[in-house]
């Protein structure tokens, strides 16, 4: 064996995962390059610095993996991944480019920005729980951890360039022009879909057409407690602490009156902690129960030290903290999720994970951003900085329930701390 394959980057000893990886990291430049313009449209040019309406927003985004996930994650498991991946990457694609002839000629309204919002995230429902299983039937289960992590390294790579970017691009030509480049770089991942060679794909057992297919996902979950207990974790830290364009748009706009090339930046900057905690889960063997409670612990802290930052530089340093324990964290539930669950449900119970890590939005970004618009932006981080606590603690204690042996670590043989 390599030292590639024993290192961080094993999972690139796969062809399939190779082509995968160049295409997504292409489009998810684009994708940043879009959140970051969308935010900047609503915030400085469809309101008068309105956090609620960026806010209404990404309730529009996310909710629909909530109110869908019957259906999204049962899809995931039904259906061939890799041509409902080409579906969904190309309605969004075709949502990227309507989002940018509107800015470009002017006529667009606050009212369509919600729309397309809306209609995008029916669509990301369905293509997050595929996208996220996919990964599996890349590399297999041995690399299934260690893939996991470099996709949220190429994930936050193209955070750091995206985000840039897109400062420049709307200082310079606006943000109409942010969308159309992000509604071209589909054609990456749409090329990559397509080039994967299908006989070496490691598939798995799918779920059969039945009755109560649709809820064997919530059954399974509900005789697991150490899943509840990620699941209430990630929803504590998903819904009132992963709101991070309300707090870096807030941040930037009214406490230090930077303009969009200096919210770029310091988005990019958090960029550096993602990347950072994403190749140090990539360098992990495996993952481990411990690295949720920490991440949730430091996550609580940053937030905190970020709340009272005095100028633009300090706050930019403690995203970076931000940065490096959210990905500890969402990494770690991604991982010990997938591989504590059989394959056949797996679909089901991620659709779950991220229904819960982005379906909560509707309820969580409206509030920080009414935090954000009557008390503060830096009231709001002190909102995620409670969230990131109170999810340490729930996990301590089921730690300490289980004797140091949560399930979620003996379903396949991985260690508990």
């Amino acid at each position: 064996m390599t030292a590639l394959a024993r290192g961080a980057f094993r999972s690139l000893q796969s062809s399939n995962y190779r082509i995968w990886a160049a295409g997504a990291l292409v489009s998810n430049i684009g994708t940043w390059m879009q959140r970051i313009a969308q935010d900047w449209l609503v915030l400085t040019q469809l309101t008068d610095h309105n956090a609620t309406a960026v806010g209404v927003v990404m309730a529009l985004q996310y909710g629909p993996h909530l109110v869908l996930l019957p259906l999204t994650g049962y899809a995931a498991d039904l259906l061939d991944r890799r041509k409902l991946l080409l579906a969904t990457q190309l309605g969004m694609s075709v949502l990227a480019a309507i989002l940018g002839l509107l800015t470009i000629t002017g006529t667009i309204r606050l009212w369509e920005v919600y729309v397309i919002a809306l209609v995008q995230g029916c669509i990301t429902a369905f293509d997050a729980p595929a996208r996220h299983t996919f990964v599996a039937e890349l590399v297999g289960e041995t690399d299934l951890p260690n893939a996991v992590a470099l996709n949220s390294t190429s994930f936050n790579a193209a955070r750091m360039i995206g985000p840039a970017a897109a400062g420049l691009i709307i200082a310079a030509v606006g943000s109409g022009w942010a969308f159309l480049i992000n509604a071209a770089s589909f054609v990456a991942v749409l090329g990559s879909l397509s080039l994967l060679r299908v006989e070496d794909l490691h598939r798995s057992d799918k779920a059969t057409r039945s009755r109560g297919g649709l809820v064997d996902g919530f059954r399974y979950v509900w005789r697991r407690p150490d899943l509840q207990t990620i699941l209430l974790m990630l929803f504590l830290i998903g819904t009132f602490g992963l709101n991070f364009p309300i707090f870096i748009s807030t941040m930037s706009v009214t406490v230090f009156h930077a303009g969009a090339g200096e919210y770029g930046l310091l988005m990019s900057i958090m960029a550096i902690g993602t990347i950072t905690g994403a190749l140090l889960a990539a360098g992990r063997e495996t993952p481990r129960f411990v690295y949720l409670i920490t991440g949730a612990a430091c996550f609580g802290l940053g937030c905190a030290l970020a709340s009272v930052t005095p100028n633009a530089w300090l706050f930019g340093a403690t995203l970076v903290i931000i940065g490096v324990s959210a990905l500890t964290f969402s990494n770690s539930t991604n991982s010990l999720m997938q591989l504590a669950t059989e394959p056949v449900m797996r679909g089901r119970v991620m659709a779950m994970r991220l229904a819960i890590a982005l379906g909560g939005t509707p309820i969580g970004a409206p509030i920080v951003g009414f935090v954000a618009d009557h008390y503060g932006p830096r009231w709001s981080l002190g909102v995620g900085a409670v969230a990131g606590l109170a999810a340490a603690m729930i996990g301590l204690l089921h730690l300490l329930r289980h004797g140091g042996q949560p399930r979620i670590n003996q379903e396949r043989g991985l260690p508990s701390t």
